[in-house]
């Protein structure tokens, strides 16, 4: 079979979207450090409708971590299949990406970042890329931050941390007398441009506060939220995709039709129109973001921890089990809504609605296991802000508490079965897992909400009815 790429285009089936733009005129506007499938489901398919209108907005991909991405799309022209999953699955190839750079080339990424082009970079390097510790400020005793330290003592250093290379970068754009940039950070922080942006600011102070200035006064870090359910690529879509489009693509993508992309409209210069793709740019994110993170991705992780301990396998078998559904619903309108304020126009009630409807979309297989993923770096956004928002409110958590047990439970299982699991903190909380209340005490991930007495009497209760075989809370 035809391997996917720009000459293969003309072989696309009718019924198949292809790029409505002369690739061969795009000028890279845009550096993205971690191209995964979150990016590429998202970001990269607003911009791939921007081109169509302004060529000058074309992506150069950065992989830190894995030759994965770029062995696949590089063979490609960059180029991918985005398959968009409802009642009827539609495909579409995208081709905002030229090239996928990794850490082989650091030099080629170093001139991308400092490029007269470029004016913004982005990011969806997952939580853990941006090296935080539990208060959200960058974790100077973090090892890749503490390498980059060491190597940045040399005047011609490589960085390994995603926040070292935006500060190198910054450091050859000031030397070159070239403009400031855009950092737009698309991962699950709250308020992830303003921690970001002290992340970058307190590395530059560190290494070079000439530079630290430079980026004070001539750098953007917009907040954004990125909502669209994108599950793995698995074998069952690249059969799909090859029978579709007549092509062998090594990477296709696949998420929910449904997507949102919230950008604060605080931009070092000029702004992409993204909003001929449906973007919104608003004066303040932090209510899309909350509403986000809480409702969708905390019910998300609630499903997956305890729909995992009930040996299902994706979020729609979880809701499916009548009890399980009828609790998160629960657990969404009741405990999670009252600490959202949503953003003018935003119907909360109507909101958790379609998000329950979007989990039970039938043609989205999204694995539990793949939403368990980096636990300790969720959970603090995704639902320990709700528990202590409850508790400063004098409002009950014994329904918060219970996925939190069920992840307690998740790390038990893997201990006792000698697996590894997907998650920074994986080694130190293996070694933990038996005992619950040891880890309710690594401020890494609940800063002081493991000492507070209300929490602990409410996940040891949460343990119990997970013990007992139920999957809610006693009297619930």
């Amino acid at each position: 079979m035809t391997r996917l790429s720009q000459a293969a285009l003309t072989a696309l089936p009718e019924g198949i979207a292809a790029p409505r733009y002369d690739r061969s005129t795009v000028t890279k506007g845009v550096v993205h450090f971690g191209p995964g499938a979150f990016h590429r489901a998202h970001q990269a398919a607003a911009f791939d409708t921007l081109l169509a209108h302004d060529p000058r907005w074309g992506l150069t991909g950065i992989s830190l971590n894995s030759r994965g991405v770029a062995d696949a799309l590089n063979p490609q022209d960059g180029l991918y299949t985005l398959a968009l999953l409802d009642l009827e699955t539609s495909y579409r190839v995208i081709g905002s990406i030229g090239r996928v750079l990794t850490r082989d080339d650091p030099e080629a990424i170093l001139t991308a970042l400092a490029h007269h082009d470029t004016r913004v970079i982005s990011s969806t390097v997952t939580e853990k890329g941006y090296c935080l510790n539990a208060d959200g400020a960058l974790d100077l005793a973090n090892p890749a931050i503490a390498t980059d330290l060491e190597a940045a003592r040399a005047d011609d250093w490589t960085p390994v941390s995603f926040t070292g290379w935006l500060v190198r970068g910054f450091q050859v754009r000031r030397h070159a007398g070239l403009p400031g940039v855009t950092v737009l950070c698309c991962d699950n922080l709250t308020d992830n441009g303003r921690k970001l942006e002290a992340a970058a600011l307190a590395l530059a102070g560190e290494i070079d506060p000439d530079t630290a200035r430079w980026i004070a006064d001539n750098v953007a870090f917009p907040n954004a939220m990125v909502d669209s359910i994108t599950p793995a690529t698995d074998p069952a879509l690249r059969t799909r995709v090859a029978h579709e489009t007549g092509l062998e693509d090594a990477w296709p993508i696949q998420r929910e039709r449904f997507t949102q992309w919230v950008i604060e409209d605080r931009f070092a210069g000029e702004r992409p129109a993204l909003d001929v793709a449906g973007v919104t740019f608003a004066s303040d994110v932090r209510p899309f973001e909350t509403a986000k993170l809480r409702l969708l991705n905390g019910a998300h992780s609630s499903l997956a921890y305890i729909g995992l301990g009930m040996g299902l396998e994706t979020v729609a078998d979880a809701m499916a089990d009548s009890t399980l559904a009828a609790f998160v619903e629960r657990l969404m309108r009741v405990d999670i809504a009252p600490s959202v304020t949503p953003p003018p126009g935003l119907d909360l009630d109507g909101y958790i609605s379609d998000v329950l409807a979007r989990f039970r979309n039938p043609a989205i297989r999204h694995l539990l296991s793949q939403i368990a993923w980096d636990g300790s770096q969720k959970l603090p956004y995704r639902l320990l802000d709700t528990v202590r928002d409850a508790l400063a409110a004098g409002r009950s958590v014994e329904r918060l508490a219970l996925p939190i047990a069920a992840w307690l439970r998740f790390l038990v299982r893997a201990a006792n079965e000698g697996r590894t699991i997907t998650d920074p903190l994986g080694p130190m909380l293996l070694a933990r897992a038996g005992d619950w209340r040891s880890v309710l005490a690594l401020r890494e991930v609940f800063g002081d909400l493991g000492s507070e007495p209300r929490f602990a009497h409410a996940v040891a209760a949460g343990l119990a009815s997970l013990e007992a075989g139920q999957r809610a809370p006693a009297g619930v």
